[in-house]
């Protein structure tokens, strides 16, 4: 079979009208599948550009770690939209475009006469794609519609935190920028669907996605605890109600996550560990059982455990009981597992020698594969090439640049 490197979604194109995380993670999951997505920026650029982190030999710092990581495979045309020019010009993108994310705060495009009842006058076949806080109209108006959000405010406010870590007056984030991330993939599904229907019936919708909604859809453990018993859910540290061993375990070397909480992996546990007794004791005799008795259990193998490295578990677990070492970032570059899937490819960053890792494409696709194909834009990077590619001749362009109503930068 021939397989298309290209991406199963080349041909589309996508304005990304967005900033800092959730928008451009949506788009970024659309390049990467091959989508053509023209980063529209202002004058000054996404304010995610000056997030590090830097290397240390970057002298001209066109962007950071963070911008790289979630604008790569994009290009970038940076307009004034204040401006009647920079407007009419995001227009004309607009009428060959298939789509377009943005995640400014609600009503802000609309008042420059851009939001979706003005763009699809212009092309009714397209899908307007907005990620807030919580939400816009269509989905149903939030009291909250117009409160600013982070992605600890979604967190906090769809459950997540409160169900996270050791206990109820400590509530604990999950690490990295979740709350925007999780809204994104939700908002590249969302667009997705839509550009599928598009395809079938010529009509473009609005996709609706909020940052709050987003993390509540994957907080089944406090909607179904309360749907079902009247419970408000607590944090239970890194175990699960119900299930026993399941959570993390001390080590000689540091820390590590496993789950044998069924009969056949606790058994085999025991068995690999060297304490057999520990299947026919009276207190961790069957699942239910070893929930009520968790704690003492996790002692009880801890006393093995904590003679033993990470290295020395991975040997004797691995293959037979659900188990990782708790990672870092150099165990992560160094493990064969992110090799073998390339999860870490590398790409150029302006200003510096070296190449630099970025997360890979997770979703892997047996004849339209995704890929990484290229770095992150520099703020205007493709101003002129976009332009010319709507018939926009060099004086036009150069006109526009001198007025202060576009920015490009050299390639």
């Amino acid at each position: 079979m021939n397989s298309n490197n290209q991406g199963s979604l080349k041909g589309l194109r996508i304005l990304d009208l967005t900033h800092a995380l959730a928008g451009p993670f949506c788009s970024q999951m659309l390049a990467d599948h091959g989508a053509d997505v023209v980063k529209v920026e202002p004058l000054e650029g996404d304010f995610f550009r000056k997030m590090g982190p830097y290397r240390k030999d970057d002298k001209d710092k066109f962007f950071g770690g963070l911008f790289q990581s979630c604008n790569r495979n994009k290009r970038s045309i940076a307009m004034n939209l204040k401006s009647q020019a920079g407007r009419e010009a995001l227009l004309e993108l607009v009428k060959n475009a298939d789509g377009l994310v943005e995640n400014y705060r609600a009503g802000v495009l609309a008042r420059l006469g851009l939001g979706y009842e003005d763009l699809k006058k212009v092309n009714p076949r397209l899908v307007y794609t907005s990620i807030r806080g919580f939400g816009d109209s269509v989905g149903g108006e939030s009291p909250y519609k117009d409160w600013p959000a982070f992605d600890i405010v979604a967190q906090a406010m769809g459950g997540w935190m409160g169900v996270t870590g050791q206990d109820a007056d400590h509530p604990v984030k999950v690490g990295g920028g979740a709350g925007d991330t999780v809204s994104g993939l939700f908002a590249a599904f969302g667009t997705v669907s839509a550009l599928l229907h598009a395809k079938n019936t010529g009509l473009g919708q609005y996709v609706d996605v909020a940052m709050t909604d987003s993390i509540l859809a994957l907080s089944e453990i406090v909607v179904s605890q309360f749907s079902y018993r009247g419970v408000s859910a607590t944090p239970v540290g890194n175990g699960i109600p119900g299930l026993a061993p399941f959570g993390t375990i001390k080590v000689k070397d540091g820390v590590i996550a496993i789950a044998a909480p069924h009969d056949p992996q606790f058994h085999l546990l025991c068995d690999l560990l060297g304490c057999p007794e520990l299947k026919t004791q009276p207190e961790f005799l069957n699942e239910a059982i070893r929930w009520e008795n968790h704690v003492a259990l996790n002692a009880k193998i801890e006393e093995v455990t904590i003679l033993k490295t990470k290295a020395d578990l991975k040997e004797l677990f691995g293959g037979r009981v659900p188990f990782s070492p708790i990672y870092t970032g150099e165990e992560i570059f160094a493990d064969e597992h992110f090799a073998a899937r390339n999860m870490l490819p590398q790409v150029e960053h302006p200003g510096t020698a070296e190449l630099t890792a970025v997360p890979g494409v997770p979703v892997k696709m047996s004849l339209t594969p995704g890929s990484v194909r290229h770095r992150a834009p520099k703020l205007g990077e493709h101003t002129r090439e976009i332009l010319n590619e709507l018939g926009w001749n060099d004086e036009r362009i150069a006109d526009l640049l001198s007025s202060g109503v576009l920015v490009a930068a050299a390639a």
